[in-house]
């Protein structure tokens, strides 16, 4: 039943090793002579958050017509239900503006810049936090998904959106985007194979050096890498569609049920994975899985739908979760959410025009941490290497 974005603008650009070589204009040696006088962490989205950022992107020349106003008041209804716990930042095209403010309200603050689309997890910076307390915004190179989509204005919006906060801007060596990024920030990482290590965002990479990288700028001691599914969706399998932190120890995981779908065997031999899987504390994994819906509604069903739980999205004291209308794994999603949020409060919201163009909620947001300068947070020193 999981299904995700195809490739929306097939053809638009051969990926090539050439083509994505020095694409960065950032060395391995560059990157870590950047960040060798500073440490950072990225905290888990559960932490305090000064503010969500969201993009009203979705546009006539990449959604289809019939999506395009649903989709619109999607982003206007999470943005709202998100503004009533916390700040909410919404990017949008000067000529949808006034739409946006119709739809999402005096809640919702607007900043007019040029974006393509509304996937800020990927196209966003990953806000991370020094061990002195200062901000910074990591901008992992944003290249559509391997140059399968139009983005040369969403490769500007992570950039942009950290010098609007005055925040430290970080240009990492590598290409990837903040939907394939799980954190329980303690350390413990979880990343897939497929999107990461993907020769159409890093050619000729290896995993410690990927490995390298991502330590020294998220403040990891150790990554769980699932494989993954390279090629079925636009995303080559972002993390955030198959395993979720929801406390340090504990992963959520979703479990196909259709014998038919390519996410049935690979999410089984993530839920093997995972569940053999210590943390960076040397604990043994927690692992809970969360069924997907076996029906939907199907005024905007397709081959793209992306019908899954796991993309919720974490704000102070609220998840923020899709719900699909089979009314069984609906109701079981809750529960389960409710389990492990106890102190929040569980929010389902209908979102079937974000879910047709394949992606979810937390692909549509993206958190900005809250500093506390009187509680810096606590970055550990492992020999030599500073984490």
């Amino acid at each position: 039943m999981v299904t995700r974005r195809s490739f929306v603008w097939q053809g638009l650009v051969t990926s090539t090793s050439m083509l994505l070589a020095g694409m960065t204009g950032i060395s391995f040696s560059q990157s870590a002579r950047a960040t060798e006088d500073r440490c950072w962490q990225m905290p888990d989205e559960g932490a305090p958050h000064a503010a969500t950022w969201m993009a009203f992107g979705a546009s006539a020349e990449i959604w289809e017509p019939h999506l395009l106003p649903v989709v619109q008041e999607n982003l206007a209804l999470v943005a709202k239900t998100i503004a009533a716990f916390e700040p909410v930042n919404m990017l949008v095209r000067e000529e949808d503006s006034e739409l946006a403010a119709r739809l999402s309200g005096p809640s919702v603050k607007l900043l007019v810049h040029p974006i393509d689309d509304l996937w800020i997890r990927d196209t966003g910076p990953v806000f991370v936090i020094s061990a002195s307390g200062a901000l910074g915004g990591v901008g992992f190179n944003f290249n559509g998904w391997g140059n399968k989509q139009e983005h040369e204005r969403d490769a500007d919006v992570a950039e942009f959106v950290t010098d609007y906060v005055h925040a430290e801007f970080i240009r990492s060596a590598l290409i990837l985007e903040g939907g394939g990024i799980e954190v329980d920030g303690e350390g413990t990482a979880i990343i897939t194979e497929s999107c990461v290590l993907n020769s159409n965002r890093n050619p000729g990479v290896s995993k410690a050096e990927c490995e390298e990288e991502l330590k020294r700028l998220l403040g990891l001691e150790k990554i769980i890498w699932l494989p993954g599914i390279a090629g079925k969706d636009i995303t080559d399998g972002h993390t955030d569609f198959y395993a979720r932190f929801t406390h340090p120890g504990t992963v959520v995981t979703g479990l196909e049920q259709d014998p038919s779908s390519f996410d049935y065997a690979i999410t089984r031999r993530h839920l093997d994975i995972l569940r053999a899987a210590t943390d960076a504390k040397g604990r043994r994994l927690k692992v809970v899985t969360l069924e997907g819906p076996s029906t939907i509604r199907q005024t905007y069903a397709s081959d793209d739908f992306a019908a899954g739980y796991i993309n919720f999205y974490l704000c102070n004291d609220a998840v923020i979760a899709p719900q699909f209308g089979d009314k069984r794994t609906d109701r079981n999603t809750h529960a389960i959410l409710q389990e492990q949020f106890i102190d929040r409060e569980i929010i389902q919201l209908n979102i079937d025009g974000i879910a047709a163009g394949g992606g979810g909620i937390h692909c549509a947001t993206q958190q900005q941490s809250l500093v506390n300068h009187n509680h810096p947070i606590a970055i550990a020193v492992v020999g030599n290497t500073q984490i």
